[in-house]
């Protein structure tokens, strides 16, 4: 290990803990109060060494019983008063850690939310739900620990060597000693862990990682019978995540048995000094025990102190890895244009509802480009299809409208303006989304579907499943609207769950509607009695219609195709019969027996 590494990751928590001390401010009390309690308890066991000495030296040796008597109510006073300040203490830094803990939850989840898709995709889900819940909670209770003990420990341990001076200078000297070695044992010992635990925690990320992926595509693990593969892989990162835990063991373990060696060693130095220094009547027997008492209390602190520092350092280290989350991303920067202003600017000749002028897009930390150089025009009222092999990037080419990724070079312009010129919200209350997998959330299909528009009536909600061909769906459930849908809408079916959040894309009557292979669970009749529908209904409506199936896209207005990332055909499904061998190849593979025919299916 190289000691500087350690001072150079060290140095970086002074910006941190000012950044996550913010989230006390609402518990400055607590903060003080806390540690002053048990300030106030420490000070009170620093007194009873001396009540001992006091018995044995004037009540023992004189046989005076009454005074012993007395000075046990003495004992019995401050013990209680002792009780009362810790628990006075623990009620408030229980309150200062949890409530610190949930704000910065709070905030953490905030934080989240106002990430990019492209910030999310490098940070991971595993990754943030062990920032949410396992490093949080371990924040919490370092933070717990150290309000209650990061000042009454050292307190204690210094208090009492002082008192040992007050009783004897010379063997006041054992002490002095005895707390040289073990801070340089503790603060060692804490030094090498530090970065050890950040690494626990990383690993950790990859067993919770490998869990989450193996829950969520159980089905397709039995099916192709990997049980074992994936027992193995997960047997690899939990082996891996138990030596790495069992490493950084070694070195805290060495905490407990190291400090009992020195403080055992002083303490028979201590008792040995002692004892000669009572022979020669130099100190009294009641002296020595108070001097044992105090080590004692030293022995205890400092095990304490221990335990608290691995307990703080394994908390530094989430803390660090929670500041790490809050600081990644810079999010979205919005500009101010509002709806009203653009139609305002827009005059009486309305602009292009989407237009992509020469865009380019590349995910972060990929090699190659995902879109390369696309230009096209959509006007307000048309249906867009777009279709390409596995690969060819129609999901990016949509996600780029609604801003769920910026464009890395070009521009996308929605109704003439820069999407990123809109302000906070505007842009997305004119685009509904259904996205690829449809996500369903626990609640009733109404919350469901009030997520397009919370004002929404039954009478929209309705008229949107009729549109989304979900309406028998929802009238043969128990409950109709107030059916509950279980978590990710395991109680439905994945066509049931598909024409859902088309309904819930509908209820927001939206001016740009995009369907992103939204319908590849539905059968052929079933999307186009859907596509028929949009088409009545949604005349305004600006709509998107991603597809692998040319049956899907070839009623559309105009259809974009796609070959890796290029825009290699523009045109109706006539237009592109002719000219476009990429749709050629899509259609004909659909519908081999057209071949056949005399000028194909044009």
């Amino acid at each position: 290990m190289n000691p500087p590494v350690f001072i150079c990751q060290n140095q970086c928590y002074n910006p941190l803990m000012k950044k996550l001390v913010s989230y006390l401010k609402d518990y400055r009390k607590e903060v003080v109060l806390a540690p002053l309690f048990k300030m106030l308890e420490a000070l009170f066991d620093l007194f009873v060494p001396l009540v001992v000495a006091a018995i044995i030296d004037r009540g023992i040796a004189a046989s005076d019983y009454a005074y012993v008597g007395k000075m046990c109510l003495v004992l019995a006073l401050l013990a209680a008063l002792g009780l009362a300040w810790s628990a006075t203490a623990q009620f408030f830094a229980a309150r200062a850690s949890v409530g610190f803990a949930a704000r910065l939850r709070r905030a953490l989840f905030a934080h989240i939310q106002e990430l990019s898709c492209s910030d999310l995709d490098t940070l991971g889900t595993s990754t943030l739900i062990t920032r949410m819940t396992s490093d949080v909670n371990q924040v919490q209770n370092g933070l717990n620990l150290a309000l209650r003990l990061l000042l009454r420990s050292p307190f204690i341990v210094f208090g009492a060597m002082i008192m040992a001076f007050t009783i004897d200078h010379r063997i006041a000297g054992i002490f002095a000693a005895a707390i040289v070695l073990l801070s340089i044992v503790v603060f060692g010992i804490m030094l090498i862990s530090i970065p050890l635990y950040r690494k626990v925690q990383t690993a950790l990320d990859g067993v919770l990682g490998k869990t989450r992926e193996n829950l969520t595509g159980v089905r397709v693990v039995r099916a192709f019978r990997k049980e074992a593969d994936e027992v193995e892989q997960f047997r690899t990162r939990n082996d891996a995540l138990t030596a790495l835990q069992k490493y950084v063991g070694r070195f805290s373990a060495l905490m407990n048995p190291v400090t009992f060696i020195i403080i055992n060693a002083a303490t028979v130095w201590l008792i040995y000094a002692g004892a000669l220094r009572v022979q020669s009547g130099t100190l009294t027997q009641g002296s020595v025990v108070a001097l044992y008492n105090y080590m004692a209390q030293i022995l205890v602190e400092l095990v304490k102190l221990a335990n608290l520092i691995i307990s703080i350092t394994r908390a530094l280290a989430c803390a660090d890895r929670i500041s790490n989350v809050l600081e990644s991303g810079e999010g979205l920067s919005y500009g101010t244009v509002t709806q009203s202003a653009v139609w305002q600017e827009a005059g009486a000749e309305a602009p292009d509802a989407v237009s992509f002028e020469h865009v380019s897009f590349t995910y972060a930390g990929a090699g190659d480009a995902s879109l390369s150089d696309i230009s096209f025009q959509a006007k307000s009222g048309e249906t867009i299809g777009i279709i390409g092999g596995t690969g060819s990037g129609k999901s990016s080419l949509v996600s780029l409208i609604p801003r769920f990724y910026d464009a890395t070079r070009g521009c996308v312009k929605i109704d003439g303006v820069p999407a990123q010129e809109y302000a906070a919200g505007e842009l997305i209350r004119k685009i509904a989304v259904v996205p690829q997998k449809a996500v369903l959330f626990q609640g009733t299909i109404r919350e469901n579907l009030l997520w397009g528009n919370p004002d929404a009536s039954d009478e929209e909600l309705w008229e949107a499943l009729t549109i989304a061909q979900a309406k028998e769906v929802v009238e043969e459930k128990e409950g109709g609207l107030d059916y509950v849908i279980e978590q990710n809408g395991r109680n439905l079916s994945g066509g049931q769950r598909q024409r859902l959040t088309i309904a819930r894309a509908l209820v927001r009557n939206a001016d740009i509607l995009i369907l992103d292979d939204s319908a590849s669970a539905l059968d052929y009749a079933t999307e186009a009695a859907l596509r028929a529908a949009i088409r009545e209904h949604e005349k305004d409506t600006t709509v998107f219609l991603v597809s692998q199936r040319t049956g899907s896209v070839r009623h559309a207005d105009r259809i974009l195709v796609l070959d890796d990332g290029n825009l290699v055909g523009n045109g109706t499904h006539e237009e592109l019969m002719k000219s476009c061998e990429v749709y050629q190849e899509i259609y004909y593979s659909q519908f081999p027996e057209e071949r056949k025919v005399p000028g194909g299916a044009a």
